[in-house]
């Protein structure tokens, strides 16, 4: 066998939970440890472990991110009420992607995979989109109040120089609830440019959409900055380059991007970009088929699988049941995270390797060989079905035949 890939920095390695994290270690040893001397910084963001940390290894690790300039990252629970009795855990820890985006303030651009043999559920899409989405602040790192019953619920700012201003959220008769939201300035700037950077890089039309017409504060404040970004720093550079930037409402944005072919970014704050990188994913075929990756403005990549720790198979895994769960999205979360380690540290043949994993993974596909979710969608439907580590082993069969 070949020498195996020397790399000059370590990768960030944020291990996760459930069926997710057995994919994780049967991707390592069958696809990447055969073939590089894999140079890891390991964290583990199990449940468990961020628990017994107070959640502090979250933090640790995007910190390492910060250092190291390049992590991957696999899928992870966000702890509710069920999970905490689950667990046992001391409380109900937040998200750790929104632990992470905040830390990296970052923002999240996820494209489908593309393979010949799925086709879109939207007939009209031929080439793909990218949602782009804002990591930081909304509602993952809100304050919430549970309203017990009548009373004045206000919001109350004090200025550095001990001014207040006051705001009536609502005067309540009975029972409800509050949510207090904020974002930065500095951020939604960081989110313009890495947007604008990204649609100049893939040269690809460029979306922003948000509801400034209800929020006239919030959501304008986005759009204002859009704009100003754009107007300041942007515009020529895409009239050269021959692109097109424009906002939008997110209602005609979603009716838009139905009736389009695709090969746009959409760019969407942090709430909209999570629902709507699912409703692209799923109708290009599989949330299983999406890239992930975190860019944060000084140049931080934080690569991962977009989809949850496919709970129900990981049940069915303990009990020694086979299970068919697609690794395609983590797969790519590893591939992308080792082009962009050998692009920074200039390894011609770390990158090499990584792109020719991901036409190994695509090949097998369009071969044919897939995993249950893909089932319905494949056409012709001349399929194998197979299991994991069936589908990780021909893939690297096809690796080897490839280098």
């Amino acid at each position: 066998m070949a020498e195996k890939i020397k790399m000059a920095t370590p990768l960030v390695e944020m291990d996760g939970d459930e069926m997710t994290r057995v994919i994780w270690q049967m991707i390592k040893d069958i696809l990447i440890k055969p073939y590089i001397e894999l140079n890891t910084v390991y964290f583990d963001l199990g449940l468990k472990k961020r628990d017994e940390t107070e959640d502090q290894i979250t933090t640790d690790a995007a910190l390492a991110t910060k250092k190291y300039g390049v992590a991957v990252k696999c899928a992870t629970i966000t702890p509710n009420a069920q999970r905490v009795e689950e667990y046992n855990l001391k409380q109900m820890w937040k998200s750790p992607n929104g632990t992470i985006r905040a830390i990296l303030d970052g923002t999240v651009f996820r494209s489908p995979i593309i393979v010949k043999n799925i086709k879109p559920f939207v007939r009209t899409w031929k080439k793909p989109i990218t949602i782009a989405r804002h990591a930081y602040g909304d509602i993952y790192k809100d304050v919430e109040f549970r309203v017990p019953g009548p009373g004045k619920a206000e919001l109350v700012f004090t200025s550095g120089e001990g001014e207040t201003h006051r705001e009536t959220i609502h005067d309540f008769q009975g029972k409800g609830v509050i949510l207090g939201m904020h974002n930065l300035d500095k951020s939604i700037y960081s989110f313009a440019r890495a947007c604008f950077n990204y649609a100049l890089d893939v040269k690809q039309d460029l979306w922003f959409a948000t509801k400034d017409t209800i929020s006239k504060k919030y959501d304008h404040t986005f759009k204002d900055i859009f704009q100003e970004v754009y107007d300041n720093e942007y515009k020529d550079k895409f009239e050269r380059a021959n692109l097109e930037y424009f906002y939008t409402l997110i209602d005609d944005a979603v009716a838009r991007v139905i009736r389009s072919e695709g090969g746009m970014i959409w760019a969407c704050k942090n709430y909209d970009g999570d629902v709507m990188s699912d409703m692209v994913a799923t109708a290009f075929g599989s949330l299983a088929m999406m890239t992930s990756v975190l860019v944060s403005p000084d140049g931080n990549y934080e690569y991962e699988a977009a989809h949850g720790t496919v709970t129900r198979h990981y049940y069915r895994y303990l009990k020694g049941e086979s299970t068919s769960t697609n690794p395609m999205a983590t797969i790519f979360a590893w591939t992308g995270a080792l082009k962009k380690r050998g692009e920074l540290d200039n390894l011609a043949d770390l990158i090499s390797f990584a792109e020719k994993l991901e036409k190994a993974a695509i090949q097998t596909v369009e071969d044919g060989v897939i995993t249950k979710d893909l089932a319905d969608l494949i056409v012709p439907e001349d399929i194998k079905v197979v299991n994991s580590e069936e589908f990780l082993l021909a893939i690297n069969e096809r690796l080897q035949s490839i280098l």
